[in-house]
Order: structure tokens, then C-alpha cells, then sequence
């Protein structure tokens, strides 16, 4: 596989089981968005559905898409309305009241296509609302992925799959395509895991794994985590990401 084509794949199954804390932890933006009952939303990136069914009990009519198939079923196994689909090329013009995005956003290193499409999909003052990795996201565990993959004589820049902008940087982006910024701002969330970093990994990670030959992927991921525990596992044996998140809100006049 080539640098270009490596890719994250996702399996529900596998990402709740070490990062269903996702979901649980997208009250804040929910909060932000503050659906009203009738209002068409529609949820870009929705994975397995589970962030997307609070907002359909709150009464929102909604539309949930994403790029891999297997979440989708996922998400239409919960009874939603969920459909496969880029968000880069979002296929909707002019129908919805809100646009919402959860932790999906920094897997898109092209910003402005993604909210182009949002801005087309807007009603005239519908809402963009989201949250996503910002600067400085999971800063330490990239470094400990850095220096084992130096170590293989490997470069992380060629394999980073992720998009961590700052305020000023995505604000930017959502002025440029004539959105009004409302709500911004960049927070540390340090986010207990459920169970071992290398589930983090192996959920989030794969660009990085799939660099490696697969007979080294094993003693690649141990070296990773033995580079990460002093920082990242406490005491009591539970591990920590360090996560920074970027929350916003913007307006299509």
C-alpha cells in the first residue's frame, strides 16, 4: 500500500468497545447545536449511529451520512436514516436547518470542500455546528508513534492521516466561504480510555500500523505503548489520550 492509499477503516463493533467515550463525550457540541423538535439536521459523520439517535429523541428529523459502509450499517441497524456518503462531496442542496459534526473533521485534511458542501446543504441561516481534533491533539501519543517509527527508519509525516487546526486556521476557513462565526474554542479534554492503549491504536492508528510489516505490527505497537506509559498510564493501571478538541458554531447568513 502506498503512502497515498493508506486509509482508516473503522468496524462498529470495534469502535465502541475501546471509543464509545466519542459519542458520550459529544454532549458539549450537542449542547452547542441545541436541536429543536422538527428541525432537519443533518449529522456528517455519524459512525454507528449512537451521538445521532440522542438528536432524533430530541425530536430533530435526521439525516446521517458517512464514508464507510460498515458504520452506516451500523447506524441503520439502530433505525436511523443514515446513508454512505464523502463528506467532501455532500450531495444536498439548500434542506437543512443544521448542519452537526462529531470528532470526524480532523480526518479531512481538505477543510474547504467539506464546508462548501455544508454551506450548500444550509437553509439561509442554518447553523454549522461541531466538534472535532484541534492543535495540539493527541500531541504525546504522536510523539511516542514518532520516535518508534524513526526507529524503523520511517518518517510519521508521510503516514499522518490527521487535520489539528487551530482557532484561527479553521475560523478562517469558515469566514472564507462566507459562513459568521459564532461559538470557538480549543480545550484539552485528557480522556480516560476504556481499556489498553493499543485498542486506541489499533482503532485510530492504522495509517501508522499499516507502514510496518505485518510480522512487526505486534512488537511495534509494544514499543509504542512502553514509550507511552510514564505519560500516560496511571497508578491504577488506567491509560489517558491527550486529547485537545476544537468546538464551533458558524451561520450561513
Amino acid at each position: 500500500m502506498s503512502k497515498e492509499q493508506s486509509r482508516q477503516s473503522w468496524n462498529p463493533e470495534d469502535y465502541e468497545r475501546n471509543a464509545g467515550f466519542v459519542s458520550d463525550l459529544g454532549a458539549g457540541a450537542v449542547d452547542l447545536l441545541a436541536p429543536k423538535a422538527g428541525e432537519r439536521i443533518l449529522d456528517l459523520g455519524c459512525g454507528h449511529g449512537k451521538l445521532t439517535e440522542k438528536l432524533v429523541a430530541m425530536g430533530a428529523d435526521v439525516v446521517a451520512i458517512d464514508a464507510s459502509a460498515e458504520q452506516v450499517e451500523g447506524a441503520r441497524a439502530r433505525g436511523l436514516d443514515a446513508h454512505v456518503m464523502n463528506a467532501s462531496a455532500l450531495a444536498f442542496e439548500n434542506q437543512f436547518d443544521a448542519v452537526f459534526s462529531n470528532a470526524v473533521l480532523h480526518w479531512i485534511k481538505d477543510p474547504g470542500s467539506v464546508i462548501e458542501g455544508v454551506k450548500r446543504a444550509l437553509i439561509p441561516g442554518g447553523r454549522f455546528v461541531g466538534e472535532f481534533g484541534g492543535a495540539g491533539n493527541v500531541a504525546r501519543v504522536a510523539l511516542g508513534v514518532e520516535r518508534v517509527m524513526e526507529k524503523r527508519g520511517l518518517a510519521i509525516a508521510d503516514y499522518w492521516p490527521w487535520y489539528f487546526p487551530s482557532v484561527e486556521n479553521y475560523g478562517g476557513h469558515l469566514q472564507a466561504a462566507g459562513l459568521t462565526l459564532g461559538h470557538m474554542e480549543l480545550f484539552a479534554r485528557p480522556t480516560p480510555l476504556p481499556g489498553d492503549i493499543i485498542g486506541w491504536l489499533e482503532t485510530f492508528g492504522e495509517s501508522f500500523i499499516t507502514a510496518i510489516p505485518k510480522a512487526e505490527q505486534k512488537t511495534f505497537l509494544q514499543d509504542v505503548r512502553d514509550d507511552l506509559a510514564p505519560d500516560l498510564k496511571d497508578d491504577q493501571g488506567v491509560w489517558s489520550v491527550d486529547y485537545v478538541r476544537l468546538r464551533f458554531q458558524a451561520f450561513l447568513p
